[in-house]
């Protein structure tokens, strides 16, 4: 995978286009089959509405949904006007669902800064018209896809991460949202945020995985779970609280 300004790769039979979005540089993903087909859009950001306009009419995709990995606003900012030009749903864990219209619930006091210096302090969010839940360990079958959705509380209390199985001539494919990250993990200091179900949601779902696991996340570069597994010091460090039989607060992380 590649990542910069409407970059694209083809993993084998899967396209994604990604691009960092915004302030926070939030990767927003496309995903299809190919060109020519149904795609679904992973987590706009801010500013994000244009690019994946821009990637929809280069690549001539058909949106048919909007699916989220957290409701933070730097993963959903513009996921209103996304759903509202194709006329389609957004789906969004029932823990995070009251973020997509109160979005400053669930951040910190220097995001609030950041937000009012960006908006005056006068943007109001609003939910899309047609909002669907998303249950654990769930198939979402979207544009020729099949996304396995899993809970991963501890970011906020409605992430999760939805993994494309391996197939006959690609690896599995997570996108992590804010769970894992190259080199790290998401932060748990935000309101909602939970660092037991940081280390459960690691311990879980993300150790399992085969090392070949390709691993797209929220934000910064794309990664594998090998490569995580090996040099990344706070899975590093869930893994070996779990293989010494530990749970509760890890220190450190």
């Amino acid at each position: 995978m590649e990542f910069a300004r409407l970059r694209a790769d083809t993993l084998l039979g899967v396209l994604i286009v990604g691009f960092p979005a915004g302030p926070w540089a939030t990767n927003c993903y496309v995903v299809s089959t190919g060109e020519g087909q149904e795609c679904i859009v992973i987590d706009p950001g801010k500013d994000a509405a244009s690019g994946v306009a821009d990637v929809i009419a280069e690549r001539n995709l058909k949106p048919v949904a909007v699916v989220l990995s957290h409701g933070h606003l730097d993963h959903m900012w513009s996921v209103v006007p996304v759903c509202e030009t194709s006329g389609i749903p957004a789906y969004i864990h029932p823990g995070d669902r009251k973020l997509l219209a109160d979005p400053m619930s669930g951040i910190s006091g220097e995001t609030k800064l950041a937000f009012q210096s960006m908006t005056g302090g006068h943007m109001e969010f609003k939910e899309p018209d047609d909002v669907r839940e998303l249950a654990d360990q769930s198939t979402l079958s979207l544009a020729g896809l099949d996304f396995t959705v899993d809970h991963t509380p501890g970011h906020t209390p409605g992430s999760v991460t939805f993994r494309i199985p391996e197939g006959d001539d690609y690896p599995q494919i997570m996108f992590s949202g804010d769970l894992l990250f190259a080199g790290s993990i998401g932060r748990t200091d935000l309101p909602g945020g939970d660092m037991n179900e940081m280390v459960d949601s690691l311990a879980r779902v993300v150790l399992p995985l085969a090392d070949t696991t390709a691993v797209l996340p929220g934000h910064g570069e794309t990664t594998t779970i090998g490569k995580e597994r090996a040099s990344n010091p706070y899975l590093r460090q869930v893994a070996d609280e779990v293989s010494g039989g530990l749970r509760g607060p890890t220190k450190g992380l």
